[in-house]
C-alpha cells in the first residue's frame, strides 16, 4: 500500500527535521520544501495528500500559497495544516478566511501536529461505498469527493467538504456547534470558538445563491447550523 504523502514547508530546519522523524514514525512519506517557490512547485508535481505550511516563509508567505492552492482546481481539495508563531486570533482567522483547515500555534507537540495530520487524513480518505448525497440541487459525491450545485462543479476545501458531507448525511437536523466539529472535524480538532463560522463563511459563498440570505445552510441561532431538508436522497 502507498504511503500518504504529507508536504512540510518550513524555513526553520531543526522545525522540518523534527517534523519529518515524527510523520515518518507515523508512517507517512515526508516531502519537504523550506521556501515559498519550491513549496508550490512540489505542490504542482507531486500532489501531497495534506500540507503542513509556515506561515512565514522567504518569498511567497503561507498565507499567498493558501490562496494559490485554494484557486487552483488540481490543487484546491489538499488539505492544509497552518503553522504559525503568531498567536493574534485575527491572524488565525485571516488564514481560515482563505482556506486553511487548521492550524497549531508554534511552541507546539509534534505528536500533536501528528494527530492532526492523522484526524485530517482520516476524513479525507474514507472512500469505500461511498454515496451520493444530494439536497435541492445541492450534490456531492463522496466517493470522488466532487460537489455540484445544479449541475456545476464546485471546489471545496477538504474540511469545507467534511462539513457539508455530515450535514447532507442528515439534512434537518440541527447540530450544536460542538457536535458539528466533533463530527465532521475529529475529536482532534481544536480551535478558537470562531474557526466553525469561518469555515461556515467560506462554504456559504461557494454554494449558496446568496450567502447573506442562506438557502442551503441555516442558522439556528444559539445552537448551530442545519441543513434544509427539502428534497434531499441519499442513494
Amino acid at each position: 500500500m502507498n504511503k500518504q504523502r504529507v508536504l512540510v514547508v518550513d524555513d526553520d530546519h531543526e522545525v522540518v527535521r523534527l517534523m519529518r522523524a515524527y510523520l515518518e514514525r507515523a508512517g507517512y512519506e515526508v516531502l519537504v520544501a523550506y521556501e515559498g517557490e519550491t513549496a508550490v512547485y512540489t505542490l504542482r508535481r507531486e500532489k501531497p495528500e495534506l500540507v503542513l505550511l509556515d506561515l512565514m516563509l522567504p518569498g511567497r508567505d503561507g498565507m499567498e500559497i493558501t490562496r494559490l492552492v485554494r484557486s487552483d482546481p488540481q490543487l484546491a481539495h489538499i488539505p492544509i495544516i497552518m503553522l504559525t508563531a503568531r498567536v493574534d486570533d485575527t491572524d488565525k482567522i485571516v488564514g481560515l478566511e482563505i482556506g486553511a483547515d487548521d492550524y497549531v500555534t508554534k511552541p507546539y507537540n509534534p505528536r500533536e501536529v501528528v494527530a492532526r495530520v492523522r484526524a485530517r487524513l482520516r476524513n479525507h480518505g474514507e472512500m469505500v461505498q461511498a454515496p451520493i448525497l444530494a439536497v435541492a440541487g445541492l450534490e456531492m459525491d463522496v466517493g470522488k469527493r466532487e460537489v455540484r450545485i445544479n449541475g456545476r462543479s464546485t471546489p471545496l476545501t477538504a474540511t469545507e467538504f467534511d462539513l457539508l458531507r455530515t450535514m447532507l448525511e442528515q439534512p434537518g437536523y440541527v447540530f450544536t456547534r460542538d457536535e458539528l466539529i466533533r463530527r465532521a472535524l475529529g475529536a482532534d480538532f481544536e480551535g478558537i470558538d470562531r474557526t466553525l463560522d469561518s469555515h461556515i463563511r467560506n462554504l456559504r459563498r461557494k454554494i449558496e445563491p446568496d450567502p447573506k440570505n442562506p438557502t442551503y445552510i441555516q442558522t439556528v441561532y444559539g445552537i448551530g447550523y442545519r441543513l434544509i431538508e427539502s428534497a434531499a436522497s441519499n442513494r
